[in-house]
């Protein structure tokens, strides 16, 4: 640490922090009970994942498009990924599964 900074103004700094990221945190759990029944926040609980999964592989995809390699790779992960979830039809293991396949084509194979 330096000499300047002493061990009362780290404390004055992090406690702060800590505890406005605490109830930040916790904050959106107390707002439960006044959704439980919303049909709205049903309808946002089907439909985002998937729109999010949809965001997230555009974005996979884009950002490898200066590389063949890196755009096989990624196109073979997400192929990998679709394919085991519509065997399975679970998305942690699909997503698990799609990641393992991707990151061994990049790293030990492209």
């Amino acid at each position: 640490m330096p000499d300047a900074v002493t061990l009362g103004q780290v404390a004055s700094v992090l406690i702060p922090v800590a505890v406005v990221t605490l109830a930040l945190r916790a904050l959106p759990f107390s707002f439960i009970g006044l959704f439980k029944n919303n049909q709205f926040i049903a309808l946002l609980g089907m439909t985002m994942p998937v729109g999010v999964m949809t965001v997230l592989v555009a974005y996979a995809l884009s950002g490898q498009l200066h590389s063949f390699t890196d755009l096989a790779a990624v196109v073979l992960g997400v192929a990998a990924t679709v394919a085991i979830h519509l065997w399975k039809r679970d998305a942690t293991v699909s997503i698990i599964c799609g990641t393992v396949v991707y990151m061994v084509l990049v790293n030990a194979i492209f």
